[in-house]
């Protein structure tokens, strides 16, 4: 059989803070994060199936990541809940602010392992998670790949 690769690419706002780090990113600030998520299966071979060819439908990933990833994170201010940023998250949480709190500093290394957590879970069992890239800015980026993981 063939075994091919999918990629789709998925586009949020988020902001965080990095409590403890010696640069501006110890600031609360914002990124336009750019997500690029691979998967890795065999094309559905059954003539009869209305995916007949499709490793996996884009439309079912599409709501796969827009469930787990965009409506959680678009427009969300990322805190690590073990940090006292907690006092200014709880703040705002009560003002009606969008907050999210994680059990880890919130860089795109440790957002990206988030985020393969919550793909690989909701794919079908005959499609993987092959990599996935997340885009800070530009020129800066984490990725994350399967093969890795041991």
């Amino acid at each position: 059989m063939n075994t091919i690769r999918i990629t789709k690419k998925f586009d949020f706002e988020a902001g965080h803070a990095l409590h403890g780090y010696d640069g501006k990113c110890k600031n609360l600030h914002g990124h336009s994060y750019k997500l690029f998520v691979t998967v890795i299966g065999e094309p559905i071979a059954d003539t009869n199936n209305v995916k007949h060819g499709m490793v996996i439908d884009f439309t079912d990933l599409k709501r796969i990541v827009k469930s787990e990833i965009e409506d959680v994170f678009d427009h969300a201010m990322v805190f690590n809940k073990n940090t006292p940023h907690l006092t200014l998250a709880k703040e705002l949480i009560e003002a009606g602010h969008h907050i999210i709190l994680v059990d880890y500093q919130p860089t795109s290394e440790m957002m990206i392992i988030d985020f393969a957590e919550r793909i690989k879970n909701q794919l079908p069992e005959n499609v993987k998670l092959h990599s996935l890239k997340l885009y800070e800015t530009e020129s800066s980026y984490a990725e994350w790949f399967a093969s890795d993981q041991v």
